[in-house]
């Protein structure tokens, strides 16, 4: 005979309503020594919760709707395996979706969500304006963006997202100091916010170490797609045009490590070295970063602790109707594909 929610309240010597409160997550006003009590009962009797009714009775389910870019690019296929990972934690299963930057898509996605039962959803969209989420919002629907930072005019709920302005001048930085004073920066067609904020941070450290910041070489190629399914292409492409100017750069920083992986293709391709002849640092520390050769100088997000602090607000109660930015911070990670500026022949 299945165990009930009635056993697990008579074996922890509490109500049916106090085991519901601790299932659910509601227990912050509770007893420390009641809680243990119930988790103990609930182990001992193996008491596993009614999805169906529970659905019945709330209208949600318990599942999350994940809407990712492209699990095309690494980054969202590791960002991914880890919320799911940490949702799996409070017995959340999770959805994923892939929008490919395109609000519409977005906008489709959490409608069939919603009409699933879905009521939590973690949007990561970096796009200019997430307007389209509002009507969703005022449905009861809980939504925490990642990948961007609150702009003017978003709807009032929590963006979670590295720093891309501070990476991207740990990434320039690097390269300054390592003597290189002709640097370029290759990135992707679609603007977006997290873009925008990694190509303000590059400006930003060639303003500071004195060089024309709005004169820069910014290749923003890629055929006019966003980049998450093309990125290794459209750098190398990037990487070949940028070589074959008059002034070519002697070093790169790269929007992704993706376009980097490109980059540093398109480097060979002009019969040149990467890590020798051209540096080239990327953005994101995926699992391939370190396995290309040479290994590539990086900006590592720190997705575990940033895949915990979505999921953890997505089930809390402060995802929405707030209005901030959480920016955690970047680590620079060199490897081989840098070293210093070689003196001009």
């Amino acid at each position: 005979m299945a165990v009930t929610i009635q056993d697990v309240a008579r074996a922890a010597r509490v109500s049916p309503s106090t085991v519901s409160n601790v299932l659910n997550g509601r227990d912050r006003r509770m007893l420390p020594a009641t809680r243990v009590r119930v988790e103990e009962a609930i182990a001992a009797l193996g008491y596993r919760p009614n999805r169906a009714a529970r659905q019945l009775r709330t209208g949600r389910i318990q599942m999350l709707g994940l809407v990712v870019p492209s699990v095309a690019n690494p980054f969202w296929g590791a960002f991914a395996q880890l919320v799911e990972s940490v949702a799996l934690r409070s017995d959340f299963r999770v959805l994923l979706c892939n929008s490919e930057r395109d609000p519409a898509r977005e906008s489709e996605y959490l409608e069939e969500l919603w009409a699933d039962g879905i009521g939590s959803v973690l949007l990561c969209s970096s796009l200019p304006s997430i307007a389209h989420v509002e009507t969703f919002l005022r449905r009861g629907m809980t939504i925490v963006a990642f990948d961007r930072t609150g702009q003017l005019g978003d709807p009032p709920l929590t963006n979670i997202s590295v720093d891309n302005s501070l990476g991207a001048q740990l990434a320039t930085n690097h390269l300054l100091e390592l003597g290189h004073r002709r640097l370029a920066f290759v990135s992707g067609t679609v603007a977006s916010v997290n873009r925008q904020e990694r190509l303000d941070g590059f400006r930003r450290a060639l303003d500071r170490a004195g060089l024309p910041a709005e004169g820069a070489l910014v290749h923003r190629g890629g055929n006019g797609r966003d980049g998450d399914r093309d990125a290794a292409a459209a750098g190398r492409a990037a990487a070949r045009e940028l070589l074959g100017a008059a002034s070519a750069p002697t070093a790169i920083v790269a929007n992704n490590d993706m376009f980097a992986i490109g980059v540093c293709a398109g480097v060979r391709d002009a019969g040149l070295e990467v890590g020798r002849d051209i540096s080239v640092v990327g953005f994101d520390d995926i699992a391939l970063a370190d396995l290309t050769f040479p290994a590539l100088t990086t900006v590592r997000q720190p997705l575990p602790e940033m895949a915990a602090a979505t999921v953890e607000y997505l089930l809390g109660s402060s995802a929405t109707g707030v209005g901030r930015s959480v920016l955690m911070r970047p680590e620079l990670v060199v490897r081989a594909s840098t070293g210093p500026v070689r003196p001009a022949r």
